[in-house]
C-alpha cells in the first residue's frame, strides 16, 4: 500500500506548489510584485514587528539606569551641555522610579515595565543609540527611513521589496493604528520611490479593521460579475498601453484588496483565541488604552502567524498625554504609557515564545531618540537628547539577556560601542537574510538602499 501510494504525497506537494505559483499571479495575469522571494542566505528570522514608542522615552527611566543622577538629584547639571530643542536647562534630575534586576541575565529594569521585566532574558538591550536629530518629525524619518526628509522609503516598505509576502491576500507591510499618529504622519510608513505595492497598508484594531473591506453586494455573484468585467478592461489596458510600472502596481494592488475582503474579517475576528490568551494581551484591563493596545499587539501576533512581513504597531492617543514626549510631568507621562504598553508588550513576547514563533519574529523596541539627564526648566521633565539612548531587540536570532554598549554615567552619551540607526537597519536586514549592501533599487541615476552609504551588521548581540 505504501509503494503504491507513495508518489501521491510527492504530486500533493507539487500541486501545493504549483498553487502557490498560481497565486503570484493576478486575475488580470499581472505577477504580484508581494510575491514572496528568496532572501540572499540563510535567514534567522522571517517577520518583524515594530514597537514604535513614539515620542522619545528616557532611557534613564526605563532601562539604563544611572545611580549618579539619583545622588546628584537637584544640584546644577556640571557636564558641557549640547544644544536642546527648547534651551530650558534645569538642574540634574534623577530617576523618580527605582530599578531591580530580572532573569537569570540580572538585566536591571524600571519599576515602570514589571511585566516586559519577566521577559529580560528574551532580550537584547542595546543602550548606546545615537541618532542624528532631535526634532521628532525628522527624527521619526531617520528611525524608520535612514533619512531626515520624508519620501524615501521606510523600512518596512524596503523589507516588502526585498522579500515579498508569504500572503497573497495580506500586504507585506501593516500599520496596526491605534489613534495616535507620529509627528512625521503617514510618511513614515511611505513606499517612496519603490513601488506602491511595498507601503504601510492603515488597519484599526476593532470590528472596522481597515475601511470598506465588505463588500457592498447583497449576492456574492454579483461581486464576482464586478471582478470579472475590472479584469477585462485591465487587461484590454495592459494590452494597449504595455507594461507601465505604476499601472500594474496598481492593478495588483486592487488585486490585493479584493483579496483582503476574505482574508482581514478572518485576521480580525478573535472569538477563537482563549480566555487565557485575551487576558494574557490585558483585554480585560480596565484602561481603554491598555486594551486597544493589547488587541493590536494579539493583531500582530496573528499576522505574522499568517505570513505578513513587517507589522508596526502605534499607540493609543490618551486625553492630556502627550506621547511619551516629557518635556514636563515626567511621573504622569511616563507612568501613563508604560501602563499602557507593558503588559501587551509581555504577552506578545511570551506568547510567540510559546508558540515556536519568537525564533523566527523579531520584536524591535524603539523611540526616535532619549531624553535628558537635567530637568527642562524648573520643572520635572526631560527634553529630547539623542546622544545615547536604549533600543531593545527580541527573537529572530538575536542574544537574548545581553547588553550592548553604554552611555556615559549621567546617561547622556554613548562612550562605548555607539550603534547608528544604520547599524540597526542592517542587521535587521541581516538576521532576515538579506546583505543591506545588496538590497538596492535604481533611481535618480544612483543605487539606493535603505542604509545608503553606511551601516555595520552587529555582529556582537547574535546569538
Amino acid at each position: 500500500m505504501l509503494r503504491q501510494t507513495a508518489g501521491g504525497f510527492g504530486s500533493l506537494a507539487l500541486t501545493a506548489l504549483l498553487n502557490k505559483s498560481a497565486a503570484a499571479i493576478g486575475p488580470s495575469g499581472i505577477k504580484s510584485p508581494l510575491t514572496a522571494r528568496s532572501p540572499q542566505f540563510a535567514p534567522r528570522a522571517k517577520n518583524v514587528i515594530f514597537l514604535f514608542m513614539d515620542g522619545g522615552v528616557s532611557h534613564i527611566d526605563t532601562f539604563d539606569p544611572k545611580p549618579r543622577l539619583t545622588k546628584e538629584n537637584g544640584q546644577p547639571f556640571t557636564v558641557r551641555i549640547e544644544p536642546t530643542q527648547f534651551d530650558k536647562i534645569g538642574n540634574t534630575l534623577g530617576s523618580p522610579w527605582t530599578f531591580d534586576k530580572y532573569g537569570e541575565s540580572g538585566i536591571p529594569v524600571s519599576q515602570l515595565f514589571p511585566h516586559v521585566a519577566q521577559c529580560v532574558d528574551d532580550i537584547c538591550v542595546i543602550r548606546s543609540m545615537i541618532a542624528p536629530s532631535s526634532v521628532h518629525q525628522n527624527a521619526d524619518y531617520f528611525l524608520h527611513s535612514g533619512f531626515t526628509i520624508q519620501g524615501r522609503p521606510s523600512m518596512g516598505a524596503w523589507i516588502g521589496y526585498g522579500l515579498g509576502t508569504e500572503n497573497h491576500n495580506l500586504p507585506a507591510f501593516v500599520v496596526l493604528y491605534g489613534g495616535r499618529l507620529p509627528p512625521g504622519g503617514f510618511d513614515c510608513f511611505t513606499s517612496g520611490f519603490l513601488p506602491a505595492s511595498y507601503r504601510g497598508t492603515i488597519f484599526k484594531p476593532g470590528e472596522e479593521t481597515i475601511a470598506n473591506i465588505k463588500s457592498l453586494e447583497k449576492f456574492p455573484e454579483t461581486q464576482r460579475s464586478k471582478f470579472d468585467l475590472m479584469r477585462k478592461l485591465d487587461q484590454g489596458t495592459l494590452q494597449r498601453l504595455g507594461p507601465i510600472d505604476a499601472l500594474e502596481s496598481t492593478i495588483a494592488n486592487y488585486e490585493v484588496a479584493a483579496r483582503m475582503q476574505t482574508a482581514v474579517p478572518e485576521l480580525s475576528d478573535i472569538r477563537n483565541e482563549s480566555q487565557a490568551t485575551r487576558k494574557l494581551y490585558a483585554l480585560d484591563n480596565e484602561d481603554e488604552h491598555t486594551r486597544t493596545y493589547g488587541l493590536e499587539c494579539l493583531l500582530a501576533r496573528r499576522m505574522v502567524e499568517r505570513g505578513v512581513r513587517f507589522v508596526e504597531i502605534l499607540g493609543p492617543k490618551v486625553h492630556g498625554i502627550n506621547r511619551w514626549d516629557a518635556h514636563k510631568d515626567l511621573i504622569k507621562n511616563h507612568g501613563t504609557n508604560a501602563h499602557i504598553v507593558d503588559q501587551p508588550i509581555a504577552a506578545l513576547l511570551r506568547d510567540l515564545k510559546s508558540r515556536g514563533l519568537l525564533q523566527s519574529t523579531i520584536v524591535v523596541w524603539a523611540g526616535e531618540f532619549g531624553r535628558t539627564p537635567f530637568a527642562e526648566g524648573s520643572g520635572v521633565g526631560r527634553d529630547h537628547s539623542p546622544f545615547g539612548f536604549t533600543t531593545w531587540v527580541a527573537g529572530g536570532g538575536f542574544r537574548g539577556g545581553s547588553i550592548y554598549g553604554a552611555t556615559d554615567e549621567f546617561g547622556y552619551h554613548a562612550v562605548e560601542k555607539p550603534v547608528e540607526i544604520y547599524d540597526l537597519h542592517a542587521t535587521i536586514l541581516h538576521q532576515l537574510g538579506i546583505d543591506h549592501t545588496q538590497l538596492t533599487y535604481r533611481y535618480g541615476g544612483r543605487d539606493m538602499r535603505l542604509t545608503d552609504v553606511h551601516g555595520n551588521v552587529i555582529r556582537e548581540i547574535i546569538a
